[in-house]
């Protein structure tokens, strides 16, 4: 609606800094910067392995030393973005991140890199929720909430994809280092347009004393929880040191819980996660990583080992996910957000990309890549795009101001925890199935190629196993959306109220 019609009609113009539209480019290059780093560095693993001399054994600290250090700090990332201010949180994480990057790509040692990894997580848990929080409390019209979103989710869900194919040319045509290096200048120009163009809205901060033994209790119980899948891919389920992990993680996060019911000024006030609606999205949004891990982790795989992809090609063999989940973050989602309640976008968003899902369940060696691939992966991407916009939009959406960094900081724990699930549970299911398929089928092969054979006829059969149990994974999220999520579509002329600390966010009018 332009200025005059909404003078004329007697609305207020959204309210908000002039050059928040900027702002955004900022933000959304800083969070492509994350999420590009998370699949660039997988491609990279086998060629930094081999340059610093890490063991097979070892080789997994590159990714759960990253993996811990975010899952474990992003509650007290999203605190300190309240409590310092978002915009100077954002600029810090950013020149961290760029900081431990360099260290990274510089690394001469295995202990180094993972040291580098573990810095990246740090930066990474304060970058994340102020990135998302900064959208929240800058854009306040709903129109534009749904925009702003729109382009936040399409990299939010395509940025991955995209690190494949950069991840590939990289490591394929440069060194594996230039995956770290191409960092620095994505947090350099985020950090200069951040720190120029970036006015954070007076009055959202929480200036409350932080609340250590919160703290504490969180970034430890997240750690075990994060520790406990990732070591139960690698040393299985029964392995004491998993099972001890997981007791763990379940008393500290209780410990967590009774905390924050007592305590004054809580890390984690209980209303963020307590609202049926904020509830039912962190959970459902967590369910659907864990399924998204089925494509991400065993198409790699499958398109590399099975079908002889090279890196380049494997990336480029995602993107028409990328391409579906443009389409469905920018033109489905954006735009019927304000026309239909979250719950009539995500719970159908969560189906479609089960129906793509539950095509890949026909994965076989020789497969056709535009007949099965292709269609499975616009689906995906479609349906994830769809769903994840105005999940994202309303997981900020109703709390206070002062509380916009620890909700932000819940949508992206939710992720975390469910890729590490996603990771450990699907990658188990697959290995069993793998090998109890190359058991049975084994004993007919005769010479080394049939061997060949069976064994990848049973890792095709291991990751069609798996996929199932993601198609069931995506299915529950879809219900959980339809059941939990009961907003209404948002009043088109609702602004979030910046006055004070204590101010509400105006909650979204049901639609009946």
């Amino acid at each position: 609606m332009s200025e005059t019609a909404r003078k004329a009609a007697g609305l207020a113009a959204p309210s908000g800094d002039a050059n928040r539209w900027k702002a955004l480019v900022f933000i959304a290059l800083a969070q492509l910067m994350v999420v590009l780093d998370a699949t660039i560095v997988n491609i990279a693993l086998p060629a930094a392995q081999e340059d610093l001399g890490i063991s097979d054994g070892n080789k997994q600290w590159v990714i759960t030393a990253y993996a811990l250090a975010f899952g474990g700090l992003l509650l007290f990332g999203g605190r300190i973005a309240d409590l310092w201010g978002r915009k100077r949180t954002f600029v810090l994480g950013l020149v961290g991140f760029a900081a431990a990057s360099a260290l990274g790509g510089a690394a001469t040692t295995g202990p180094l890199m993972f040291g580098a990894r573990a810095l990246q997580g740090v930066f990474g848990a304060l970058l994340a929720p102020a990135a998302l929080s900064l959208l929240a409390v800058m854009f306040t019209d709903a129109r534009e909430r749904a925009k702003a979103f729109g382009i936040y989710g399409a990299i939010a869900g395509g940025g991955g994809a995209v690190g494949l194919i950069l991840g590939g040319f990289l490591t394929e045509y440069l060194n594996w280092r230039w995956t770290f290096f191409v960092n620095i200048p994505f947090a350099v120009v985020a950090a200069a347009g951040a720190y120029f163009v970036i006015r954070e809205p007076e009055g959202g901060r929480n200036r409350n004393p932080l609340d250590i033994p919160g703290v504490l209790l969180s970034t430890l119980g997240l750690v075990a929880l994060v520790y406990g899948f990732t070591r139960a891919e690698s040393d299985g389920w029964s392995d004491t040191l998993t099972v001890s992990m997981f007791v763990a993680s379940v008393v500290l996060l209780l410990a967590f819980v009774l905390v924050e019911a007592k305590v004054k000024a809580p890390l984690l006030p209980l209303r963020v996660v307590t609202d049926r609606n904020r509830g039912g999205i962190y959970l459902s949004l967590g369910l659907a990583i864990i399924g998204m891990f089925g494509l991400f982790l065993f198409l790699t795989y499958y398109l590399q080992i099975v079908k002889g992809y090279s890196p380049v090609k494997t990336g480029f063999a995602f993107l028409p996910m990328v391409v579906g989940m443009i389409t469905g973050s920018t033109q489905i989602g954006a735009r019927l957000m304000t026309r239909l309640p979250a719950r009539l976008l995500m719970g159908p968003g969560f189906l479609v990309a089960g129906v793509g899902m539950l095509l890949l369940t026909q994965l076989e060696m020789d497969s056709s890549y535009p007949a099965l691939l292709l269609p499975a992966m616009l689906l995906l991407g479609l349906g994830m795009g769809t769903a994840f916009m105005p999940a994202m939009s309303l997981a900020t959406q109703g709390v206070q101001p002062r509380d916009a960094g620890v909700a932000s900081a819940m949508v992206n724990t939710s992720q975390q925890v469910g890729g590490a699930i996603g990771t450990a549970l699907l990658n188990t299911i697959a290995s069993s199935a793998t090998t109890s398929y190359v058991k049975d089928h084994i004993a007919g092969a005769t010479g080394k190629p049939q061997q060949q054979l069976v064994g990848l006829q049973g890792m095709v059969h291991g990751y069609t196993a798996a996929i199932w149990v993601a198609v069931g994974i995506l299915a529950l999220a879809s219900l959980i959306a339809f059941t939990f999520v009961n907003a209404g579509r948002p009043n088109p002329t609702a602004v979030m109220s910046g006055e004070g600390a204590e101010d509400e966010v105006p909650v979204p009018v049901v639609a009946h």
